[in-house]
C-alpha cells in the first residue's frame, strides 16, 4: 500500500470514527441532527464556517483560476471572508436570536407560504450547484493521487460516498467535529507542501522566472482580473454569506448570538489566507507543467513532492472537500425535509421518522448531484454563476430585518421569482450581458423587483420576532 493511499484511509477511518461519535447525540431529536442541539460554541462555530469556505473552489478552483489570472485568484477567499465577517456583523446573531431554521421559514413567517416555497427552490438549486462541484474536486483529487486506483469518475464516486455516508451518520454535529480535524489537516497541508514547493523550485522569483509571458504581472495582488470582477466577487460571497443555507444552518446552531456572531467573524479572519496560498501552488503547477489541465493544477503539483507530503497534502485537499460537502449536503437536505416534507406534507411527523427523512433526503440530493458533477466543467466560475441567486435572499432579508416598511406581502415571492429568471436570462441571452458580472445583474433587477411591489402592493409584512418555536 503506498504512503498516499494510507494517509487517506486513515483520514477517512478518522471522520467515520467522529460521525459515529457523535451518532447517539445527533439521534436524540431532529435539532440535534439538524442544529447541533443549538449548542455549537464560538470555535466550533468558526471552523465551521471555515471548513464550509475552504472547499474545493478555495482550493482546486483557485489554483485552476490562478494559472489564468495569477496570484489574484487567492481573492476568491479573500471574498468569502469578507462575507463570513459582514455575516458575523449584521447577520449571524439575528439568525439566532430569530431561533430559525432556514431563510424559507423566515420568509413565511413575515411574508406567506409561497415565499417559503419559492426560497426552497431557488436555495435548492445553489445547493445542488455547489455539492455537485465537491465530488469534481474530489474525484480530480484521488484519481491524481491514486491513478492506478481511481479514474476520475471513480474519484467523484468515491467522494459522494464518504460525504454522504458523514452526513447522513452525524448531522450537524459531526459535521462541526469533523471540521476540527479537517480545517487542521488543511493549514497543515497546503502551508507544508508550498513551503517545500518555494524552497525546491527557488521561491516565488523561481516560480516566476519560468512562467510564461502575460499581458500582467503574475505574482501582483490584481494580475489579470479586474476590479470590477473582483467587486463582483465580493457582492456574491457577502450575498450567499448572509443567505445560503450552510452559513444559515451553522448560525442557527450556535449556543447563542454572541458566539454566532462572534464565530463568524473568526472564520472569516481563518478562511482569508489560504486561498493566496492555493494560489501560488497553482502557479508553481503552471510553471512546472505548462500544458496541464488546469482543474489538475493543485493535486498535480503536490504529487511533484515526496510520498508523504503529498500524501498529506492530497489528505488536505481532500478534506476540504469533505469539510463543505457534509455541510452543504444537510443544508440541503434540511431544506426539503423541514420546508416541504413536514411543512406541506406531515407537519406531525414524529421525531423518530423525521429523523429517517432526513437521512433519506440527504441519501437522494447526493446520487442526484452526482450526476451533474459528471458535466460540470471551471470549478469558480461555476461556483459563483450558483451563488449569485443568493442575491434575492440577500436583499429580502436585510430588507426584511432593518426596512421592512420597503416590504410588503408579495416582496419576497416576486424579488426571488426575478432573481431566479434573470439568472437563467443570463445563461441563454448573451446581449443582456451589458454588465461585467451576473451578480451586478442580479443586484439591479431585485431592487427594481423590490421597488415596483413596495408601490404596487399595499399589504404590510408582519415583522420577524423571537421566536422560541421550532417548525
Amino acid at each position: 500500500m503506498s504512503i498516499q493511499l494510507a494517509i487517506v484511509i486513515l483520514y477517512i477511518i478518522l471522520l467515520f470514527a467522529i460521525s459515529f461519535y457523535v451518532k447517539k447525540r445527533a439521534d436524540k431529536n431532529p435539532t440535534e441532527y439538524l442544529f447541533a442541539g443549538r449548542k455549537l460554541s464560538t470555535g466550533l462555530v468558526a471552523v465551521s464556517v471555515t471548513g464550509l469556505a475552504v472547499g474545493a473552489a478555495s482550493t482546486v478552483g483557485v489554483a485552476e483560476s490562478a494559472t489564468k489570472i495569477g496570484f489574484a485568484a487567492g481573492w476568491y477567499n479573500g471574498a468569502w471572508s469578507i462575507g463570513a465577517i459582514v455575516m458575523g456583523i449584521l447577520a449571524a446573531g439575528k439568525y439566532r436570536e430569530l431561533n430559525c431554521t432556514t431563510i424559507p421559514e423566515l420568509f413565511e413567517r413575515s411574508y406567506d407560504q409561497k415565499a417559503r416555497v419559492i426560497s426552497v427552490v431557488g436555495l435548492a438549486l445553489i445547493m445542488i450547484c455547489i455539492t455537485s462541484l465537491q465530488y469534481v474536486a474530489g474525484g480530480s483529487i484521488l484519481s491524481t493521487l491514486m491513478p492506478n486506483i481511481f479514474s476520475m469518475h471513480g474519484g467523484m464516486i468515491t467522494s459522494a460516498i464518504v460525504f454522504i455516508g458523514i452526513t447522513a451518520i452525524g448531522g450537524l454535529w459531526s459535521s462541526g467535529l469533523s471540521n476540527v480535524l479537517s480545517v487542521s489537516l488543511i493549514y497543515i497541508g497546503i502551508l507544508y507542501s508550498m513551503i517545500m514547493i518555494l524552497i525546491r523550485d527557488g521561491g516565488l522569483s523561481g516560480i516566476e522566472s519560468k512562467l510564461p509571458a502575460a499581458p500582467f504581472d503574475w505574482f501582483s495582488p490584481m494580475g489579470g482580473l479586474g476590479v470590477a470582477v473582483l467587486l463582483g466577487w465580493i457582492l456574491v460571497m457577502v450575498s450567499q454569506a448572509i443567505t445560503a443555507q450552510g452559513p444559515v444552518q451553522i448560525a442557527c446552531g450556535a449556543k447563542n448570538s454572541k458566539s454566532a456572531r462572534n464565530g463568524f467573524i473568526l472564520g472569516g479572519i481563518m478562511i482569508f489566507p489560504i486561498g493566496f496560498f492555493s494560489a501560488i501552488l497553482g502557479l508553481a503547477a503552471k510553471a512546472q507543467f505548462p500544458e496541464l489541465n488546469p482543474t489538475l493544477a493543485l493535486p498535480q503539483i503536490i504529487m511533484s513532492l515526496d510520498p508523504f507530503s503529498s500524501g498529506i497534502t492530497l489528505a488536505a485537499l481532500w478534506a476540504a472537500d469533505v469539510s463543505t460537502a457534509c455541510t452543504i449536503l444537510l443544508g440541503a437536505g434540511t431544506l426539503i425535509s423541514q420546508d416541504i416534507y413536514k411543512r406541506f406534507f406531515n407537519p406531525n411527523v414524529t421525531n423518530e421518522k423525521f429523523l429517517k427523512i432526513n437521512r433519506l433526503v440527504i441519501l437522494l440530493i447526493g446520487i442526484g448531484t452526482l450526476w451533474l458533477a459528471f458535466n460540470a466543467v471551471g470549478i469558480v466560475k461555476v461556483m459563483m454563476i450558483g451563488l449569485s441567486l443568493t442575491t434575492a435572499f440577500t436583499l429580502v432579508f436585510l430588507c426584511t430585518l432593518f426596512f421592512p416598511g420597503l416590504c410588503r406581502k408579495n416582496t419576497a415571492f416576486y424579488t426571488t421569482l426575478i432573481g431566479i429568471l434573470g439568472l437563467f436570462l443570463w445563461q441563454i441571452c448573451p446581449t443582456i450581458r451589458f454588465l461585467p458580472h451576473v451578480i451586478y445583474f442580479e443586484w439591479v433587477i431585485c431592487i427594481i423587483t423590490l421597488l415596483l411591489v413596495r408601490i404596487l402592493d399595499h399589504t404590510p409584512i408582519i415583522p420577524p420576532k423571537k421566536n422560541n418555536d421550532i417548525n
